[in-house]
């Protein structure tokens, strides 16, 4: 079984799937209503080493923080 690769991890320009959120009820209820779901495809814009992770979702840019990046897994 393959290990789980965070956001936090992902290469700029990459494209991924997002694979799974381990994040409290609110915080990825509020994802999901911006289109953020398993199985959707992101492309990292930024993803600095202090800062937000910014990725392109849907047709919209998102920013999230290093703690909420960290629970989004990839694949």
């Amino acid at each position: 079984m393959e290990e789980k690769q965070n956001l936090c991890k992902a290469a700029i320009g990459g494209v991924y799937k997002v694979c799974g959120m381990e994040l409290p009820r609110a915080t990825k209820m509020r994802l999901t209503a911006l289109g953020l779901t398993a199985g959707t495809q992101i492309k990292v814009l930024n993803n600095k080493r202090s800062g937000s992770v910014i990725f392109h979702v849907r047709g919209t840019r998102l920013a999230v923080g290093r703690k909420i990046a960290e629970r989004i897994y990839i694949g």
